[in-house]
């Protein structure tokens, strides 16, 4: 994996063929492979030197990425679920400022950087975005935040997730002690 992601960054991005990228590892990202067999799965690339991606991101979001056997390929940050889930929220107001031509920028971890006539402002959320956008009079539907305190500790939360049924099952299995009980020729001792 590490020498196809080299060879098609080489390629793609006209690299000096001099130029080491210390890839560290490379692998296809932890997810359910797609039910569409025209569909990529993403890979996740480490670099040994920061320099290195920051340079290799730069000259992808340029080109604003590249196609590869008639894909089209986006390089980017490998961001947690949790901030991805975050930034999707931007995506109607991060339209009207494109449509509107407005110049914009993501900053870590989620907020939104957005450069009006007036002057620049920074949102923290994607609701306070979308409220703002919406009292400059930009058709963007406003997304309410939480409403009560449990709503917004419920969302900065840990959440539980499921491990299927299989889990469940190995939890009523009695321990090994319990099993090996049935095996003892006398009842045990009794504690004093």
């Amino acid at each position: 994996m590490i020498t196809f992601v080299e060879g098609l960054l080489r390629s793609q991005l006209d690299l000096n063929p001099s130029r080491e990228l210390h890839i560290e590892r490379a692998h296809q990202a932890l997810a359910p492979r797609p039910i569409d067999a025209a569909k990529l799965r993403s890979i996740v690339a480490t670099f040994l030197s920061y320099k290195v991606k920051e340079e290799i991101l730069r000259l992808t979001w340029t080109k604003k990425g590249f196609t590869w056997q008639g894909n089209k390929i986006n390089i980017n940050h490998n961001y947690a679920p949790e901030i991805l889930r975050e930034c999707k929220k931007y995506a109607e107001a991060k339209r009207i400022l494109k449509d509107n031509n407005i110049i914009f920028k993501s900053l870590f971890p989620v907020r939104l950087r957005v450069n009006y006539e007036e002057g620049t402002t920074v949102y923290n959320s994607a609701e306070e975005a979308t409220k703002d956008m919406a009292e400059r009079k930009y058709p963007v539907i406003v997304i309410k935040p939480p409403g009560s305190l449990m709503e917004r500790i419920q969302r900065l939360t840990w959440r539980a997730v499921s491990r299927g049924a299989e889990h469940g099952k190995q939890c009523l299995k009695p321990s090994y002690k319990e099993r090996l009980q049935s095996f003892r020729r006398s009842p045990p001792p009794e504690e004093i």
